[in-house]
């Protein structure tokens, strides 16, 4: 006999699957996508004078489609909602683009491109490698302090030997912070800065070799070697929870045989009485 109020407990059931299945999580990857196109294709003055009430009706739906996704999600998981970052980083997305577009908040609807940013919500990969990032920070602090002490030293450094002949570039700590800056990403940092200090002052590559070495080739190495190792581990502790739920899995499958078993043994047993 059925139990009434199973109903609705199987309806939600169903729904929650439905929601957490992999074809609706590709149907939200293709809105989010085609969307991210249209809002690229919403700056042409001249697409938006050929299609533009399209466009902005395909805008509409993907965000009703959205909102719908998130109610779903905060009805079936309620409190649990909240307990996940990703589901809360999506929430103000879509919150986002609700806002008005006339008054005071109306600049905020620039930020609906954030949109395209859900991908690294719903793409398990592209997870993978946000929460690397965001593992790897505290260790990129230390390497970041590093550089910034190192930075001031070799402003410090060359206001003092290059700011009198080129103030443009060393005449002040900003100044030289910058200057370090551009040499650091080795943007024109040869023909462009060094070569000409160094028609004046011809011992400046004793200065500039090394800072590109300590800097370029060492710190900010250090940088990618962090993340990577983030991963690394992050990978690691992925694939160890799944062989942990691999086992328990595996344990539970072979509990319920013996159960099966026991049950046809004791049946077996039953008949052989009767």
């Amino acid at each position: 006999m059925d139990i009434p109020h199973q109903g609705p407990l199987n309806r939600v059931t169903k729904l929650s699957s439905i929601v957490e299945s992999r074809a609706f999580n590709l149907l939200i990857t293709i809105v989010i996508v085609i969307n991210a196109i249209v809002l690229g294709l919403e700056t042409s003055p001249r697409v938006m004078s050929a299609a533009g009430p399209v466009l902005l009706a395909i805008d509409a739906a993907a965000l009703w489609i959205f909102t719908l996704e998130i109610g779903l999600k905060l009805w079936l998981y309620r409190s649990r909602f909240l307990r996940d970052g990703w589901n809360i980083f999506d929430f103000a997305i879509v919150a986002i683009a609700w806002l008005p577009a006339a008054g005071p908040l109306a600049v905020l609807r620039a930020l609906r491109i954030l949109r395209v940013l859900r991908l690294m919500s719903i793409v398990p990969q592209m997870r993978t490698v946000v929460g690397a990032l965001f593992r790897a920070l505290p260790g990129m602090g230390s390497i970041l302090a590093v550089l910034v002490l190192v930075f001031y030293v070799a402003a410090v450094m060359a206001t003092k030997l290059f700011g009198a002949a080129f103030p443009a570039w060393f005449g002040s700590i900003g100044a030289s912070m910058f200057s370090l800056f551009q040499i650091m990403t080795l943007e024109s940092w040869s023909m462009g800065i060094v070569r000409p200090v160094m028609e004046v002052h011809p011992g400046a590559w004793l200065f500039f070799v090394p800072f590109i070495v300590v800097t370029t080739f060492t710190v900010l190495n250090l940088f990618i070697a962090l993340i990577v190792n983030s991963m690394q581990s992050l990978q690691a502790e992925t694939n160890k929870s799944l062989r942990v739920e691999a086992n328990i899995a595996h344990d539970e499958r072979t509990l319920l045989l013996e159960r099966i078993d026991s049950l046809a043994e004791e049946m077996r047993q039953l008949r052989e009485k009767i």
